[in-house]
C-alpha cells in the first residue's frame, strides 16, 4: 500500500496503482481528490476561521493573510476561513493584505515585506503555516517592530517549534499525527476489501500563545 502525503494524484498514477492492486490514501491532498480517491485532511476553513477570529476578537481590524500556494485546495481552504471571519464581523478584506506563500520560512519573511511596507500596514498576520509565521516574526524584527505589541501573529500546523519561538506561536492545531494514523488505518481496511469511508477530514484547534494581543491604542 502507498500513503501519498500532501500530493496531488495524477490519472496515469491513480491507474497505475490500481491496475496493480496497490491500495493508496492521500494525507492532506494539495487538490480536490475524486470521490474514488481515498484521502484523509483537517477542517482547514474552520482553522482560518478560528484564526482570524481570535485576532478580530482581540481587536484588530487591519488583519493581513500570507496563506499557501494558490494551487492547493488547503490554502484556499483557510483563506475562505479568512475571509468568512472578516465578513461576518463586517470587515472589510484588502487585496493588498492577501498574499500567497509557499508554505516556508523565506516566503513569509518576503510577504510579510511587502505587507510591512504598505502605507498602512496590518496590525496582525494569519500565516498559513508556521514556518511561514517564523518569517513573518523576521520580518518585523527587521521592521524594528514588537510582537506582539506592534503586530500579533498566527501560524498554522503547531508543529513543535511553534512553541520555542519567541514569542511562543499562536497556531492552529492541525492533528498531524492522527491523520497518519488515520490514513494508515484506512490503508488497512482497503487491503482487506472493508467497507471504507473514502473522505475523512479531522478536526482543527486554536492553541493561544503569546504572540498575539490587542493592537496598540497608543
Amino acid at each position: 500500500g502507498v500513503v501519498l502525503v500532501f500530493s496531488a494524484l495524477p490519472q496515469a498514477v491513480k491507474q497505475q496503482l490500481r491496475a496493480r492492486s496497490i491500495p493508496f490514501v492521500i494525507i492532506d491532498p494539495a487538490g480536490d481528490p475524486d470521490p474514488d480517491v481515498p484521502s484523509v485532511g483537517s477542517a482547514n476553513w474552520t482553522g482560518g476561521l478560528a484564526a482570524t477570529r481570535h485576532l478580530i476578537e482581540l481587536g484588530h481590524r487591519r488583519i493581513g493573510i500570507i496563506t499557501g500556494p494558490e494551487d492547493m485546495l488547503c490554502s484556499l481552504a483557510r483563506l475562505d476561513g479568512y475571509r468568512s471571519a472578516m465578513s461576518m464581523a463586517g470587515l472589510e478584506t484588502a487585496p493588498e493584505l492577501i498574499r500567497f506563500g509557499d508554505f516556508h520560512v523565506e516566503g513569509g519573511y518576503d510577504r510579510a515585506m511587502e505587507m510591512l511596507s504598505l502605507p498602512e500596514r496590518p496590525t496582525a498576520v494569519f500565516a498559513g503555516s508556521d514556518l511561514q509565521a517564523l518569517g513573518v516574526l523576521e520580518a518585523a524584527r527587521v521592521n524594528g517592530l514588537r510582537v506582539p505589541h506592534d503586530l500579533s501573529v498566527v501560524g498554522y500546523d503547531d508543529v513543535q517549534v511553534a512553541r520555542w519561538s519567541s514569542p511562543a506561536l499562536t497556531t492552529v492545531h492541525q492533528p498531524l499525527r492522527q491523520m497518519a494514523e488515520e490514513a494508515a488505518q484506512m490503508l488497512l481496511r482497503l487491503r482487506t476489501e472493508e467497507p471504507s469511508s473514502t473522505r475523512l477530514e479531522l478536526a482543527t484547534s486554536l492553541v493561544v500563545r503569546k504572540s498575539t494581543a490587542p493592537p496598540r491604542t497608543d
